[in-house]
């Protein structure tokens, strides 16, 4: 007995030591890492409706943009798990100071097909659902802008991929406080263009269960390794959206397993593509093209795996160690003891983008200019991503 015991003993020690990086965080130590990251940034930008400095452009936005949106949508996620009340005092401070409208609409605030200026209006319905649907101008604008599309037969306007999360959940909430199934059917319609027609046969491929950014990456476009190209955070975005779409329809509604199917089919092609680390590279079928640790594409792929897992989708026997080995790697390889950030790709369309993506913000020495990563939107990935794992059982 004492000469296979202490084999085992060794195998037993090597196997806990090896699965590590795999092993389930406890809901405090995740709590405690998504306060920390929100606290950093609630902080530095304690103005929520501060214009967001573009040095390289020579330009400021205005913080109604969707990267901070995006961020929102985080912060709304992490109060449904920590409910404090200085988060929905930070979330309306950001609405009342742009008087609830819509980027890049002037004084009218509402005209605009734009998904990107029209992404604040998800955390504006929010809101106002949270607040008994009341008072209406909080939505007031974000519905006179998607009516406008209603009127229209144009369902062409989602001709990049990020635009599917930007704008489709909109649909989706402006049809549950209507009641009007008509917002789901449009919103389905014109994700199917994507998906089928933009760029000729459309930017899904079902042979790699991943999607091209835009008509710009359709092949013959290829990476420099010869493989089509399918940008990390493009791909997060159809995750993300699949999974809020989920979270808001009906259950009646006949084309759910559409976005069931599409989530699954995601999420096992990403599995297949996760870096030893834990996290996923810029680009998905070429690591060598801009490899490198990267967080937005990482945290957002976990939220819809997670997503999966907490109802019934996605085998937590097969995805919660891929789940727990990406947030893991999150937390110890680009969380700051600060609560900063790193490894967020800057703004952009493809690998190339922003590069280098690094732990630190990349600054140049010589005139002290700090390339913008515009954080807010990677932190809203990060507080989503975290917030689905502390749900898991």
């Amino acid at each position: 007995m004492k000469k296979l015991f202490l084999p085992l003993l060794c195998i037993a020690l090597f196997m806990g030591c090896n699965n590590s990086s795999t092993r389930k965080p406890s809901s405090e130590d995740v709590l405690k890492s998504l306060r920390l990251a929100n606290d950093y940034f609630m902080e530095k930008y304690s103005d929520p409706a501060e214009p967001i400095p573009y040095p390289s452009r020579n330009r400021h936005y205005q913080s109604n943009l969707w990267t901070r949106a995006y961020y929102y949508e985080g912060l709304m996620d992490l109060w449904k798990i920590d409910p404090q009340q200085r988060y929905l005092d930070y979330a309306l401070e950001w609405g009342n100071q742009h008087e609830w409208k819509l980027r890049n609409t002037g004084e009218e605030g509402w005209k605009t097909r734009n998904a990107d200026d029209q992404c604040a209006g998800q955390i504006y319905l929010f809101l106002y659902e949270l607040e008994n649907r009341q008072p209406e101008h909080y939505i007031a604008n974000i519905k006179r802008s998607i009516d406008s599309m209603m009127v229209t037969d144009r369902i062409d306007d989602w001709h990049w991929i990020d635009a599917i999360q930007m704008a489709m959940p909109i649909f989706a909430q402006i049809g549950n406080i209507t009641g009007d199934q008509a917002y789901y059917d449009r919103a389905h319609d014109m994700y199917l263009y994507a998906k089928h027609q933009h760029g000729t046969n459309g930017l899904y491929n079902p042979a790699h269960g991943l999607w091209w950014r835009d008509k710009d990456f359709v092949p013959p476009y290829t990476e420099p390794n010869g493989k089509d190209c399918y940008w990390s955070r493009g791909n997060g975005w159809v995750v993300v959206a699949m999974a809020r779409m989920l979270d808001l329809l009906p259950k009646d509604i006949a084309y759910r397993k559409e976005y069931e199917t599409m989530l699954v089919d995601m999420c096992k092609a990403l599995k297949k593509v996760q870096r030893e680390d834990g996290l996923w590279n810029v680009s998905l079928h070429d690591p060598n093209h801009y490899g490198g640790k990267e967080l937005t594409g990482t945290a957002m792929f976990v939220y819809g795996m997670a997503y999966g897992v907490n109802n019934g989708l996605l085998s937590k026997k097969e995805f919660a160690p891929v789940i727990y080995k990406a947030w893991n790697a999150m937390v110890k390889d680009c969380l700051h003891p600060n609560g900063f950030l790193g490894y967020v790709q800057g703004t952009g369309k493809e690998p190339k983008e922003a590069q280098p993506v690094t732990y630190n913000l990349e600054c140049d020495e010589a005139t002290g200019f700090c390339r913008p990563d515009f954080e807010d939107y990677g932190l809203g990935a990060f507080l989503m991503a975290g917030t689905e794992i502390y749900k898991m059982k």
